[in-house]
């Protein structure tokens, strides 16, 4: 993210590029199942925000859109993991006032172009214009505002998730308008195993973070990951990390479920 400050009148409806600007750790729940009232209720228990995950979860245009406009309604930032090379999908949604952007694989700098060239108006990007439902949700009244300030509120996360993107991490992070990177732990230990091994937390994963950490640092980048747990999240934190997806709608429901059936028997 650009160093400068946007006015205040703008960044009183976005709060997540401001909080990492400020160097805040930022937690985010992980919602996939296109409930926006799941999402909401989980804002409201004080998660600041919440992604909605198109990726692998069960979000479309219309529970997506319903979503955001809900998160927005209880302070909390939604963030939206896009479907794997889509997009258009992160214009669209910005449009409908998400404040990040999660995009699954970038593998090399002209993957993290692309992201740029949906997410960021020039001269960064090539988003086109139209983000009327996100300056109505932020209570920005000038579109002029919105149109000087959106390459600094929007927060773009390039997920690290291969070895190809190892490879290039220094040039993904590098890439003018990728505000973060993101681990993608599962995927990577696939990745790093040769399809052998899903385990998140392997030595070979252990090992690339610090990678991904000086990286980041080198680049002024933001170094986010997912986390099934809180302790995980915790024990992360440390190593460079200001982000963190922790648990999502569907560990929750089934954690809730459990207890409560455990004091059944």
């Amino acid at each position: 993210m650009s160093a400068s400050t946007p006015a205040a009148s703008s960044l009183s409806g976005f709060s997540l590029a401001r909080r990492l600007r400020a160097g805040e750790t930022v937690h985010t729940a992980w919602c996939s199942l296109a409930s926006p009232i799941v999402a909401e209720l989980i804002a409201r228990e004080g998660f600041r925000a919440v992604t909605l995950d198109q990726q692998h979860g069960l979000f479309d245009v219309a529970t997506t859109a319903a979503a955001i406009a809900a998160l927005r309604a209880v302070g909390s930032a939604p963030i939206v993991r896009i479907p794997l090379g889509d997009f258009a999908v992160a214009s669209r949604v910005l449009d409908f006032g998400a404040e990040g952007i999660i995009a699954p694989m970038i593998n090399n700098e002209a993957d993290a172009r692309a992201l740029v060239a949906a997410t960021k108006y020039p001269p960064l990007g090539e988003r086109s214009w139209g983000p009327h439902r996100a300056t109505t949700l932020a209570g920005v009244a000038d579109p002029k505002i919105y149109l000087r300030d959106a390459n600094d509120l929007v927060v773009t996360f390039a997920m690290i998730e291969t070895r190809t993107a190892l490879v290039n991490i220094d040039a993904i992070a590098a890439t003018p308008g990728i505000d973060a990177l993101f681990l993608g732990p599962s995927d990577l230990s696939i990745a790093l195993s040769e399809g052998q091994t899903l385990d998140p937390h392997a030595a070979e994963v252990e090992r690339e973070i610090d990678r991904i950490a000086k990286a980041a640092a080198r680049a002024g980048k933001i170094f986010g990951a997912y986390c099934a747990t809180a302790e995980r999240a915790q024990a992360l934190g440390p190593r460079g990390l200001r982000f963190f997806a922790v648990g999502s709608d569907l560990m929750f429901l089934r954690a809730g479920t459990a207890t409560t059936l455990a004091g059944l028997r």
